[in-house]
């Protein structure tokens, strides 16, 4: 097939927008570039408009995103009060609309959806009347504040699910089609058979009847990114030839008609629709060609799409949210941060334009309103993308994740005080992979909330309490122990606030990082004004000045120090301003002078990150990674992971995985950098960015073995990075320990064991709030 225009501009601007200089300050919501939680569109008429779709009236435009409720329920299903508080919370922020994540119908059908002994880590609505309550409580708690909710059903994951049911269970995924599995692409998943899917067609309509009994306001169709429903509905899944589902519409149109038998004409039915799937569009003719990619040719067209879509209406489609993308270019339906702001405003607008072309109308007469997402988490944004006749609705997911209260501040004009999302994707997403249940990584009370009161009880007895280190960690930790009543000291010998998150923002592609900084900069700096928090920025701690000022508690969040790996001769390099920190360098810009090629040692987020900066926004002609492992990134969230690969490969940048640097040496000309690389066959291709990495505790049965065939390499370049991570900085904790400088002492942070935004924010709120 050919390539669409639309979909081929889009796609190829998300990894070029970084080197655009528009500035976006300018224009108040740009979208397609970097985003600030500005008001300049205040007051938000149109966000805060009423909408009607079918008969139900929704308070304003704000849609709750269907974020996975994986392991938010009971073994059986029943959504718990964990799941139940989580949507409140939300609900009592000021959402119009909420969705749930997806909940499966074909348990029995789909093995990947079904645990051992017939549980799950998916909330149902289809097991028995058990699991009834946890749905009609969840539904008149939404009701409560004058929000809505829809529930999202599924006809199951297909050749997307887990395959440890292959394992677990001794049965294969299945798909619409005999096709590879999704993350062990050597396990097939076996094709469907009619009967069975005129089961699932049959159990989605009872899902939808339940529903409709239980109270939940609407039924929310999973037709995108490539899960069951879309691998029936797309050519590039459906390959069957006989039967009435080689018809990749029927399967659709045949739900549609179901769920209307069974509730009637005026419950409302939303439909999630990707407008095209983009591989074409993604990857190129070699990819496509020696991949599996290649069998997935031949998705939908635009065209198809919008036509199927306009049947899905006739049929009893009420209103629809569209995107982009699947599981094999995953950063597309699962924007990270380095996607820009309202990267799926322009596949929302040619919807809507296509339907007020052709005079769309739903079946109750009205017109069918078309939502838009991706990373409109900024209000002015948002109200922008209304105001210029994109969408009908916004969706927002990890927006309302990492701030519950976003529309009701939204609302206030207090912009400032929405606490953003970094867009790193680990809480509401990674988490859950690894084996865990969502949450966000700058609200430690996000699926907490049946556990973490909102307000945390004041501190029975006010103390003197020193934080000291002003990094997310100390700032999070230092504005909670202060809320509480407890007089603060923050001290860092740093004079600006963030710590690592300084460097951590600085590229373009990390703009949702330096709004969380600026945001918590904001926080602390009004909590100075109007509270007891004192700052003592530019200023050392020391155990002895700790000691003298007789704190009650002292909380070390020093951070961590700069790793620089024992090569011989790099620290030579270092001394002569030819080797330099990554988080350095991206503090001092400046330090990279001339150098018109530069190797990064450490394939990590943050060296794979320093790679985009300097090949996009710093015009470095040639820029090589060098890593240990066999993967790079190995750890990070799939679909950051994968965008970042992808954007790399896309401007030239040399990954060498399975590297060592055995040492470094000054020469006339700059660095040069010995190293033994592993170049057996099965060393992983480092550019893979469309299939995943396992977690570490599963094993792939079929990965190849790879071998030992190193040889030695010399890299020549004018500048050596230094993306090694980092080591705790606990000596002051320890020096205040063995002098007991104080009744109370702790440590937190990356000065406790370097790592994430996530685990820094936890742990400093949940010592912040009970010290």
């Amino acid at each position: 097939m050919g390539k669409d225009a639309l979909v081929q501009q889009l796609v190829g601007s998300y990894d070029n927008w970084p080197a655009s200089r528009e500035n976006a300050s300018e224009k108040p919501g740009l979208c397609g570039s970097s985003a600030r939680m500005t008001q300049e569109l205040y007051p938000y008429d149109r966000l805060f408009s009423p909408i009607k779709i079918n008969k139900l009236t929704i308070k304003n435009r704000i849609v709750m995103a269907p974020m996975g409720n994986i392991d938010m329920c009971e073994e059986t299903g029943r959504p718990n009060d964990m799941m139940l508080q989580y949507f409140f919370a939300r609900a009592k922020g000021g959402c119009g609309l909420l969705t749930t994540g997806l909940v499966p119908v074909s348990h029995g059908i789909d093995s990947t959806v079904t645990e051992l002994d017939g549980l799950t880590y998916f909330p149902r609505i289809d097991r028995s009347r058990t699991v009834m309550p946890g749905w009609r409580d969840l539904a008149q708690g939404v009701h409560a504040h004058g929000s809505r909710i829809f529930v999202q059903l599924t006809a199951g994951l297909g050749r997307v699910g887990n395959p440890q049911c292959l394992l677990t269970q001794k049965k294969l995924p299945v798909s619409a089609s005999f096709l590879p599995n999704y993350y062990i692409p050597a396990i097939p998943c076996m094709r469907l058979s009619d009967r069975k899917l005129r089961r699932i067609v049959t159990n989605i309509g009872q899902a939808a009847a339940d529903a409709h009994a239980m109270g939940i306001d609407g039924v929310y169709l999973h037709g995108h990114e490539g899960y069951l429903i879309e691998q029936l509905s797309n050519p590039a899944f459906n390959h069957r030839k006989l039967g009435r589902y080689a018809d990749w519409r029927r399967f659709g149109l045949d739900m549609v008609a179901e769920i209307r038998r069974r509730v009637g004409p005026d419950y409302p039915i939303m439909y999630r629709i990707d407008l095209s799937l983009a591989l074409e569009e993604t990857y190129d003719e070699e990819t496509l060609g020696s991949t599996y990619l290649g069998r997935m040719r031949g998705g939908r067209t635009v065209e198809q799409t919008l036509s199927y879509m306009e049947e899905l209406v006739a049929a009893g489609v009420d209103v629809f949210d569209v995107d982009l993308g699947c599981y094999d270019n995953w950063w597309m339906p699962h924007p990270p941060a380095s996607m820009p702001a309202g990267c799926f405003v322009p596949v929302a607008r040619a919807v809507r334009e296509r339907f007020a072309a052709d005079g769309v109308r739903s079946n109750a007469g009205l017109p069918v309103p078309v939502v838009a997402v991706g990373k409109l988490g900024y209000p002015d944004a948002a109200e922008r993308a209304l105001r210029e006749g994109s969408c009908d609705m916004v969706m927002l997911g990890r927006p309302l994740l990492a701030d519950p209260e976003w529309p009701n501040k939204a609302f206030a004009g207090r912009v400032a005080d929405i606490r953003p999302c970094i867009g790193c994707q680990e809480g509401c997403l990674n988490e859950f992979v690894e084996g865990g249940h969502p949450q966000c990584a700058v609200n430690p009370r996000c699926s907490f909330e049946h556990l973490m009161p909102e307000s945390p009880a004041p501190a029975k007895r006010p103390k003197r309490v020193a934080v000291v280190g002003a990094g997310p960690a100390g700032m999070v930790c230092a504005l909670a122990a202060s809320r509480r009543g407890h007089a603060v000291t923050l001290i860092d010998a740093s004079d600006k606030l963030g710590g690592k998150l300084v460097a951590a923002g600085a590229a373009r592609i990390k703009f949702d990082v330096e709004n969380y900084r600026v945001y918590l900069e904001r926080q602390v700096r009004k909590q100075a004004d109007e509270g007891n928090l004192t700052l003592k920025l530019g200023h050392a701690a020391t155990k002895d000045a700790l000691a003298a000022a007789r704190y009650d508690a002292i909380v070390c969040a020093a951070g961590a120090q700069e790793a620089t790996p024992p090569i011989p001769g790099l620290s030579e390099l270092v001394d002569a301003g030819l080797a330099v920190p990554a988080t350095r360098l991206l503090r001092e810009p400046e330090l990279l002078g001339q150098a018109r090629s530069v190797t990064v040692i450490g394939g990590g987020a943050v060296g794979c990150e320093v790679a985009q900066w300097l090949a996009v926004e710093r015009n470095v002609s040639e820029v090589s990674v060098v890593e240990m492992l066999p993967h790079m990134m190995q750890g990070a969230c799939t679909a950051n992971r994968g965008h970042l690969l992808h954007a790399l490969a896309g401007h030239g940048v040399r990954l060498l995985n399975m590297t060592r640097v055995e040492r470094a040496e000054q020469t006339l000309g700059g660095t040069l950098l010995h190293v033994s690389r592993n170049r057996h066959k099965n060393v992983p291709d480092p550019y893979v960015s469309w299939t995943p990495i396992l977690p570490e505790n599963v094993v792939n049965p079929l990965a190849p073995k790879v071998g030992d065939d190193w040889h030695e390499e010399v890299i020549a370049s004018d500048l050596v990075v230094i993306a090694c991570g980092g080591q705790a900085d606990d000596s002051l904790f320890y020096e205040l320990q063995q002098t007991h400088a104080a009744p109370e002492l702790r440590n937190i942070g990356d000065g406790f064991a370097p790592g994430r935004v996530l685990e820094a924010v936890r742990a400093a709120y949940r010592l912040g709030t009970t010290i």
